[in-house]
């Protein structure tokens, strides 16, 4: 399969594909694999593995259907294979209640990890917005992600922009004193 006719997105929902991206050396292969299809060689070199760990992560990726091989060609009698992922984007299931959000766990992983010399834009903003606002100011941010997802060339050094509007969950309400809780007069009668 070309790289051009895969689908737009796939939606992982069977627990094999969650646990495929779960990984976060799985989710550094397909970021290889996001642009253009790769060998297990490539990749490995990538990744920073040796090839037969990336071998391995490799076909657990395959196995739950987010990879391809989208071609061979063969090179000193050994037959190479090109892997791709299997749709332009992975579409992950909301976390579950009290479950970690893989995606934002693997981002913060490869901020982390990412050079510290080297340009970032980190920013966290607390607003109060009506619901219009909130879908309005989500909309945008898709759409800003989409159309330079579109810009994106393969011979470019590789950035990732991550974003996450929520409502974050209320505080705790502190429970009102019936008693005084700290020091009181006494009477000296």
């Amino acid at each position: 399969m070309p790289t051009e006719d895969r689908p737009e997105a796939l939606h992982v929902t069977t627990a094999e594909q969650l646990r495929a991206v779960s990984n976060l050396t799985r989710h550094r292969i397909m970021a290889v694999l996001r642009f253009e299809p790769a060998t297990i060689t490539q990749i490995a070199a990538r990744v920073g593995l040796a090839k037969g760990s990336s071998s391995y992560h490799v076909r657990l990726l395959e196995r739950a259907g987010l990879v391809k091989v989208v071609r061979t060609q063969k090179v000193r009698g050994v037959t190479e294979r090109y892997y791709a992922m299997a749709a332009r984007s992975i579409v992950l299931p909301d976390p579950t209640d009290g479950g970690p959000d893989v995606l934002m766990r693997h981002a913060v992983a490869d901020l982390e990890a990412a050079p510290a010399d080297a340009e970032r834009h980190v920013r966290m903003a607390h607003l109060r917005l009506t619901e219009q606002q909130f879908a309005e100011l989500g909309s945008r941010l898709q759409a800003l992600a989409d159309e330079y997802r579109a810009l994106s060339d393969p011979a470019l050094p590789d950035a990732s922009l991550v974003f996450a509007l929520f409502h974050p969950a209320a505080a705790p309400v502190a429970p009102a004193a019936s008693e005084p809780t700290g020091p009181t007069e006494k009477d000296d009668k």
